[in-house]
């Protein structure tokens, strides 16, 4: 039923947090399938716990791409009716495809998201509810929740089980950093959801993820903008072009 895609360059600083990756998804209770878009880097490269599981498959791609690309090359092997994206270096929380599964499955609706925590150094956790509360969502809807550029984004993308036929038609955005915000909009703009008051999804907080490294910065107020418009524009047109001003 669900499809968890993830793009990596395998470094070695990140092999251990891919194998708790994959054992966060060997812990759920509901059939699984990964695909690996391997950016740059050989399957010889894969930790062992995930190159002996029949249920990872790997996309080797003969360059690195960037993990908007990786992912969206991804999509082409996936064989089941929902997808999730996830980061190399992040964790499902136990019960995160079920609990969304049965959302989707019992409603109709086309995507399903929770609450994210921040994985700390220590071990502890720290939650981060998502600007749109929980509940049922139109087609649109989640985008009216980022007000402006500089906000903190509507929803996390990584946190959202979505019907692959609309992942499909919203995929990563063509940025270098930022896509997944592209993605997310596109998606709770193309279909109704459900935001799950509950966490389903752990953000890795270290040194090597990719908020952290020198020159973020210079881009993210530019991704940001342009993500926005996206979810702004892409909300208007399948309104008819109805006036979303929001200040």
């Amino acid at each position: 039923m669900i499809t968890v895609v993830i793009a990596s360059r395998l470094r070695e600083d990140r092999l251990d947090y891919l194998t708790a990756m994959h054992a966060s998804l060997t812990r759920q209770s509901v059939p699984w399938e990964a695909v690996i878009a391997l950016d740059g880097t050989t399957p010889d490269r894969l930790p062992a716990p995930l190159a002996q599981d029949p249920r990872v498959d790997t996309l080797v791609l003969p360059r690195q791409v960037g993990a908007a690309c990786a992912r969206n090359l991804a999509l082409t092997q996936v064989r089941t009716h929902y997808v999730n994206w996830a980061d190399d270096d992040d964790e499902f929380t136990d019960d995160a495809m079920s609990v969304r599964l049965e959302t989707l499955e019992s409603t109709g609706v086309g995507w399903c998201a929770g609450w994210s925590e921040d994985q700390l150094r220590d071990g502890s956790t720290r939650l981060w509810r998502c600007p749109t509360p929980p509940g049922r969502h139109e087609a649109g809807d989640v985008w009216t929740f980022w007000k402006s550029p500089a906000d903190t984004i509507p929803v996390g993308p990584t946190t959202i089980l979505a019907r692959t036929d609309l992942v499909r038609a919203a995929p990563m955005g063509g940025l270098v950093q930022g896509e997944d915000y592209c993605a997310a909009l596109g998606v709770t703009a193309l279909a109704p959801g459900i935001l799950l008051p509950l966490p389903v999804y752990r953000y890795r907080k270290w040194g090597g993820q990719m908020t952290a490294q020198a020159g973020y910065d210079q881009l993210e107020a530019a991704a940001r903008e342009h993500a926005w418009a996206y979810g702004r524009s892409l909300r208007a047109v399948l309104r008819g072009g109805e006036d979303l001003d929001h200040g």
